[in-house]
């Protein structure tokens, strides 16, 4: 998004208020000169500190959140704190030196568990699965709220399954991370029927500009919500295998399944998305899930070797054997 941001001549400055936690610094290196992006590290979750670097902010956008709903498995306040907590935080701090508009990443994981039923914007009661999803469902109510209380404009962009380079976690990532131990074989958590909508991360980004440029159309205590993801989904053995073969794998891993359904508790083994709304409104997503999974396994294979500073231990297998894939 900061990349994006940057490089429209138009934006003067960009505040990055981040604890790091799950984040990468290493990630806004190639900006470190640009007088424009401000960094600062704090912790949302301390209003105070938080206010005074909302003042002068004409729009934001509210990505903050524990990245990774397995996590709130072992910690059942994370979510609590990490998105609904944390929201409330930017809300308050957005009224206290009025700033007008909010963009804020939400995600399928609202609707719960309905099976392959197709998931559209006015479905309801959202009765969410997973920790993860309810500290949406209460982020998402926190922002609506604070609209017609207090005036502000949002949109609230649901979204499917993220995938990308710059990863720090997921199926890719620690799938990856696996092969670069033991590329003989592979673990999947659950039997691997799982199927999710996924996103490449540029394309969303995308999403995001778009619904920046529709937020300032809104009248005040107006708001609007979209789901972000293509038709379909893409199975957990689709990435599996993908990956094995892209990294010249195929034939030599075994990929061992488990016998559930789910991978872990509160996790959705199957979503599909309608993303007709933001359609359209005027913005479309340019791939398909399985394209967006191909695509990203090999930009993270592309990107793995040029990174510098990394914190932590991913990286390719030293016995790869590369093959590229269409863009």
């Amino acid at each position: 998004m900061i990349d994006l941001l940057l490089a429209e001549p138009e934006t003067k400055e960009i505040r990055v208020l981040d604890n790091f936690s799950s984040g990468r610094l290493e990630h806004l290196d190639q900006h470190k000169n640009d007088p424009r992006l401000k960094i600062i590290q704090l912790d949302l979750l301390d209003l105070e500190k938080a206010v005074p670097h909302f003042a002068g902010v004409d729009q934001v956008f509210h990505l903050a959140a524990n990245p990774d709903a397995r996590w709130g498995i072992a910690n059942t306040r994370l979510d609590l704190e990490q998105e609904t907590v944390v929201t409330y935080n930017v809300l308050d701090a957005m009224r206290r030196n009025s700033v007008p508009q909010i963009i804020t990443s939400s995600s399928g994981t609202v609707y719960g568990d309905v099976g392959t039923t197709v998931t559209h914007e006015n479905l309801g009661p959202c009765l969410p699965v997973s920790l993860y999803g309810a500290g949406k469902v209460a982020a998402e109510a926190l922002i609506t709220a604070f609209c017609a209380t207090f005036g502000l404009r949002a949109i609230i962009l649901r979204f499917g399954n993220i995938v990308g380079e710059r990863t720090t976690h997921g199926a890719i990532y620690d799938f990856m991370k696996q092969l670069a131990k033991n590329s003989a074989e592979l673990k999947v958590l659950g039997n691997g029927l799982q199927a999710k909508p996924y996103v490449y991360v540029r394309d969303l980004v995308g999403a995001l500009q778009f619904a920046g440029r529709k937020c300032l159309k809104l009248p005040p205590s107006k708001f609007d919500v979209f789901n972000v993801a293509p038709d379909g989904a893409s199975s957990v053995r689709f990435i599996a295998e993908d990956l094995v073969e892209q990294l010249g794998f195929k034939g030599r891993t075994k990929i061992i399944y488990g016998s559930t359904a789910g991978g872990w508790p509160g996790d959705v083994a199957q979503s599909r998305m309608d993303s007709s709304k933001i359609r359209k409104a005027g913005y479309i997503l340019p791939r398909s899930s399985d394209e967006a999974v191909q695509f990203a396994i090999s930009r993270i294979i592309e990107w793995l070797p040029q990174r510098k500073g990394a914190e932590d231990d991913l990286r390719l297998p030293p016995d790869a054997v590369l093959k590229k894939c269409a863009s």
